[in-house]
């Protein structure tokens, strides 16, 4: 045997450490094999050219950003995939801005990007993404995050320009449009939603020598301002808002069926919480945000999204869940449910003190049509009840109005988040906003906001009577502003006292 043929064979070389995943099985790469998977496709294109719901709205939104904005090419990522474990991506779901601009839904389009460019009167608007590959080409049976043969067709370009109704281009062409001409237009980067797009204008900005620091003012006034745009709803948003609160109460009538099921379950936050998501993705995109599915003292963590509890005869429940619509819109409603059915003689009378702190803040929102109302007067109708229930119940040290000034405070100890909050395509929507466009703005029709006061009284607290501890409530219900007062969207869920134990018993 010759040296030749005795030697061994030489180990094959490892790729780069990002790209040995792609290494994990054995892809065919054989002339034979490529050209045998790109032949015999129908690839009659498989996308629907019908206008999205959102497309007869979209212009006039596009157009308030280019008027605010002339004469500068303005940048709004979609976002990035994430990853949420080795080479399984978290579900995509692009940023609330893009959404509100181009009206897409549900997981759409990653890695895109809806780029403003000034004309001479306005802007001509274009979409950059990643249309349908060819099934010659290597995406389409080896990509396993865009290939089409890993994940379904992707659209091709006449149909989303059907779709949106703007021009769209593909996404290999958006690193020249976005970065061109720097040194004589001026640009604003939608920032915090696409790495890739931020890196390569910064690069361009650096090359021009670009004012950095100005620059990056110019991109928070534009985020603020597509932020602010949001404060008011149209008439589509608040119709996909009815439909998020619809689906939510679905889930709801869902979680409080299962409470038999919690009961018996060493784990009953997790049976709640999972009667709610399946209602949620079954009928919507799935839920808006964690939920909150929490029993006893749990009730008493504000975030409480481990739900890992059990859930015991006696306690309170509390659940704080909304569902997405497949337009992005969601709702955020929450009950605080006896799981036996009925309040004890404590409960009820902390569930009654939350309650009237809630009707009170609906009462005032409803003042704006006959005179000016802040949106931070919702929140103080609520602490008004809040601390004189609290000295009811004699656990405040001071009087109430020594409690309610800004030297006292004394009541938020057992309240110390907010009454309200903007709601949209965003659970707290609008949070951009500036704090005179926010707190301190007029209410106005079209606005959609939550109320929601609670009590909390954790088992540590040696503060309140033992009877007290290990009770949490809190009541939230979806408002709308409108021209004759304020509608609440979820009126449909039971709310008072009676009405929750009734809903109780009938399940059980």
């Amino acid at each position: 045997m010759t040296t030749e043929e005795s030697a061994p064979a030489p180990a094959p070389s490892d790729p780069p450490l990002e790209e040995r995943v792609n290494t994990r099985s054995r892809r065919p790469q054989s002339a034979a094999f490529r050209d045998f998977i790109a032949s015999g496709w129908d690839r009659t294109s498989a996308g629907d050219p019908t206008p999205l719901p959102a497309s007869a709205w979209t212009p006039a939104r596009r157009a308030a950003v280019s008027a605010r904005f002339p004469g500068e090419r303005l940048v709004i990522p979609a976002g990035n995939l994430k990853v949420r474990s080795n080479d399984t991506d978290y579900v995509f779901r692009a940023h609330s801005a893009f959404i509100h601009l181009t009206g897409l839904e549900t997981d759409s389009e990653p890695d895109s990007v809806l780029v403003f460019e000034p004309t001479d009167d306005g802007h001509e608007q274009t979409f950059y993404f990643r249309p349908r590959a060819g099934a010659d080409t290597e995406e389409f049976f080896s990509d396993a995050r865009y290939g089409e043969y890993w994940v379904g067709p992707r659209e091709d370009l006449p149909t989303m320009e059907a779709k949106l109704g703007i021009a769209c281009r593909d996404i290999r062409e958006a690193p020249e449009a976005i970065a061109k001409d720097l040194g004589s237009v001026s640009v604003r980067l939608l920032r915090g939603a696409d790495t890739v797009v931020e890196a390569q204008i910064e690069t361009a900005r650096t090359q021009v020598a670009a004012d950095l620091e100005v620059s990056r003012a110019g991109d928070d006034e534009l985020a603020q301002h597509l932020s602010e745009m949001r404060l008011i709803k149209d008439e589509y948003e608040i119709g996909e808002l009815r439909r998020a609160v619809d689906i939510t109460r679905a889930g709801f009538d869902s979680v409080v069926a299962s409470l038999p099921r919690a009961l018996a379950h060493t784990r009953g936050e997790r049976v709640i919480e999972t009667a709610f998501a399946l209602a949620a993705r079954a009928d919507g995109n799935g839920v808006g945000y964690d939920t909150i599915a929490a029993a006893g003292d749990h009730a008493c963590t504000l975030h409480w999204i481990k739900n890992t509890g059990a859930v015991a005869p006696g306690d309170l429940v509390l659940v704080d869940a909304g569902a997405e619509a497949d337009s992005l819109y969601t709702a955020d409603v929450t009950r605080t449910l006896p799981v036996s059915g009925t309040f004890t003689p404590v409960q009820a009378r902390i569930y009654d003190a939350v309650l009237e702190a809630a009707d009170a803040a609906f009462a005032v929102a409803a003042e704006h049509v006959h005179r000016t109302v802040r949106f931070g007067e919702v929140h103080d109708a609520a602490m008004r009840v809040i601390a004189h229930r609290l000295a009811d119940f004699g656990l405040l040290p001071v009087s109430p109005e020594v409690a309610l000034a800004p030297t006292g405070q004394q009541h938020r100890r057992w309240m110390v988040h907010g009454t309200s909050h903007h709601l949209g395509l965003d659970v707290h929507d609008c949070a951009q906003a500036r704090a005179e466009m926010y707190l301190g703005a007029e209410l106005r029709e079209g606005m959609v906001f939550t109320i929601e006061p609670g009590l909390y009284f954790k088992v540590a607290d040696m503060l309140v009577p033992e009877e007290f501890r290990g009770i949490g409530v809190r009541i939230e219900d979806d408002v709308l502003v409108t021209a004759d007062g304020v509608e609440n969207l979820s009126a449909g869920f039971p709310r008072t006292r009676t009405e929750v134990e009734a809903w109780v018993q009938g399940a059980q």
